[in-house]
């Protein structure tokens, strides 16, 4: 792979800003970064790749709840449907994500884990996203709070039947979101845990009594904050309270405006700290496409306006970029660019134990880096070393 030197731009570390920076990358790694006057002598096939002033490179951003892309569903099974995701995410600034799963019948799920299985092991090259793993969505969910998931496959926790799940997709399930309320929620969570699967509250209609329990027991993460789950009640916090309150719970958040409004995003910000808090897009097939109508789990999804809705009027996963998302938190929480990558990389990278090599810029990691222009927009893209995405006005190759 060549050896490639990023220059002239502010580099976001993982130890601070460098405002002249240089990031030095071999093998698919960061091998070397810091300011320009401390730039090591290079061979001669390094390939300089000069960048704006005014440009700052971050690490590339890791969308843990994505079911689609360009087009292209997780649930669709086949290889091409996620090499499109893998290929135009990058666009966005998304450099790894988990493949995301809805609620079908179980052989449609256990096809769409084998194939996203198959992709990891055989096509995750360096220049697309990385595949990093599995979030599984349903079915073990409460139809009460189902939103778009369909309710005709929705069953209970099954731990018998996640176990085959998790030998189809070759031991890359990652997340799982459920509802601990349901019979045998509480068991399926310590299962979970125990085997390194992180539980994720979400589609529940849990009292802050059975969210507490639901801790206790190991959750660690919430799906989709405020969207399909019980709401906030000043006589019962229900999940959305309890996912504010309880520090043990990572909250994702849509920050699309849509889903959730400003002012909501803000409290959750201030609530969990920039610590709590990942940005995820929920997106679905229609994101980067014209408005029209999509499929989403068998349903027909109208999308205009930026929204996307079911027949019944129900949201319907989103079509928001990750690019979007950041710049959204720093408009509606008043929060630092610093700040926003950390809830779309860094936090990430830590809930899914990989902070070792992804999440951050710093030596030795993996060189999946976005180049972000003085409007916050993605100009360059690299995925573990390959360039992903260049818009050809903002850099000389």
């Amino acid at each position: 792979m060549k050896e490639l030197m990023l220059v002239n731009a502010k580099v976001l570390t993982e130890n601070g800003l460098i405002e002249n920076g240089f990031i030095y990358i071999k093998n698919g790694k960061i091998a070397e970064t810091g300011p320009a006057a401390t730039m090591p002598a290079l061979d001669r096939d390094t390939e300089i790749i000069e960048l704006s002033e005014s440009s700052t490179v971050v690490p590339g951003f890791i969308d843990v709840h994505i079911h689609g892309a360009g087009g292209a569903d997780t649930m669709d099974a086949t290889t091409e449907a996620i090499n499109i995701m893998a290929t135009v995410l990058p666009a966005e600034g998304t450099t790894s994500f988990l493949a995301t799963t809805i609620t079908q019948d179980k052989d449609a799920i256990i096809k769409a884990l084998e194939n996203a299985a198959d992709y990891i092991g055989h096509h995750n090259h360096p220049g697309k996203a990385e595949v990093i793993g599995i979030h599984l969505e349903g079915p073990f969910i409460n139809e009460d709070r189902k939103g778009a998931q369909p309710a005709d496959h929705i069953i209970a926790p099954d731990i018998d039947l996640f176990a085959k799940m998790q030998e189809a997709s070759g031991n890359n399930i990652r997340l799982v979101t459920l509802a601990p309320e349901k019979e045998n929620g509480y068991k399926f969570i310590t299962y979970l845990a125990e085997n390194d699967v992180i539980a994720s509250v979400g589609h529940s209609d849990a009292t802050y009594a059975q969210m507490a329990d639901a801790v206790k027991a190991g959750a660690t993460h919430v799906t989709h904050l405020f969207n399909g789950m019980r709401g906030m009640h000043h006589r019962d916090p229900g999940v959305a309270g309890a996912a504010l309150l309880f520090n043990e719970l990572k909250i994702e958040i849509i920050a699309d405006g849509i889903h959730v409004v400003p002012e909501m995003i803000d409290l959750s910000v201030r609530a969990k700290g920039t610590d709590g808090v990942i940005l995820i897009t929920d997106s679905m097939r229609a994101k980067c496409l014209k408005s029209g109508t999509y499929d989403l789990g068998g349903q027909a999804v109208s999308v205009a306006d930026g929204k996307a809705f079911l027949a019944d009027g129900t949201l319907a996963g989103s079509i928001l970029k990750m690019k979007d998302s950041l710049k959204n938190m720093m408009e509606f929480s008043g929060i630092r660019l610093e700040e926003a990558v950390k809830l779309a990389s860094e936090n990430p990278a830590k809930q899914l134990k990989i902070f070792n090599r992804k999440g951050s810029i710093a030596e030795g990691k993996d060189a999946d880096l976005v180049v972000l222009d003085e409007n916050f927009d993605v100009s360059m893209a690299f995925c573990r070393g390959a360039s992903s995405f260049k818009r050809d006005s903002q850099a000389k190759v």
